[in-house]
């Protein structure tokens, strides 16, 4: 039997397979800045509970979802459902939107765990950037749902094979990572480069 995949190690891996390695395989973590910011302002999210809000949806918060066919289970932040009884699961992000789709691959995740729990589909999600103040509408397309599937299975594969995948070729991704003073990439590609000269 595959070992679960949390999902917000799907967001990790989408950024760059070497920091899901890392992290989940490996159980390293550095803390930076921003991590700890993340950390201190995602309180309320992290918060269990059952609230409605001013436009009558009711929202809760904190809830354990988990797909038994893809081996995947993690918290939603936000699970919403409005008067037309829409289920919108909603992640909440420190920081703001950014060029890649790791974010919206690991609220995808969440949607699949929820279509397979409820039986019934989920359409779209929704992510709340605090630094911008927005909420940002992700339609579950088949395109995200492609990517989050082969997200998916990338990390059972990672997990299969025990071995470390190579640095990525976005060098810009590893200027904000954390997991950057371990990886090493500029490094260990300067000394395979030197050995290949040899």
């Amino acid at each position: 039997m595959n070992q679960y995949v949390p999902i917000n190690y799907l967001n990790h891996l989408a950024y760059c397979p070497r920091r899901f390695w890392y992290m989940f395989v490996c159980g390293e973590l550095a803390i930076n800045a921003p991590m700890l910011e993340g950390s201190l302002q995602h309180k309320r999210a992290d918060t269990p509970g059952k609230e409605t809000d001013d436009n009558g949806r009711t929202v809760n918060r904190r809830i354990w979802v988990w797909n038994d066919d893809l081996n995947i289970a993690g918290f939603a932040d936000f699970v919403e459902e409005n008067g037309n009884g829409d289920i919108i699961p909603v992640e909440y992000k420190h920081g703001r939107r950014a060029q890649w789709d790791n974010d919206q691959i690991q609220l995808c995740a969440q949607a699949l765990c929820l279509e397979k729990m409820l039986g019934r589909p989920i359409t779209t999600g929704e992510i709340f950037y605090r630094k911008t103040r927005r909420r940002l509408t992700i339609p579950f397309d088949q395109t995200l749902r492609t990517a989050t599937q082969e997200a998916i299975t990338a990390a059972h594969t990672i997990m299969a094979n025990n071995t470390i995948p190579a640095a990525i070729a976005e060098r810009k991704k590893c200027k904000h990572c954390s997991i950057q003073p371990i990886c090493l990439p500029d490094e260990l590609g300067k000394l395979h480069k030197g050995v290949a000269h040899a």
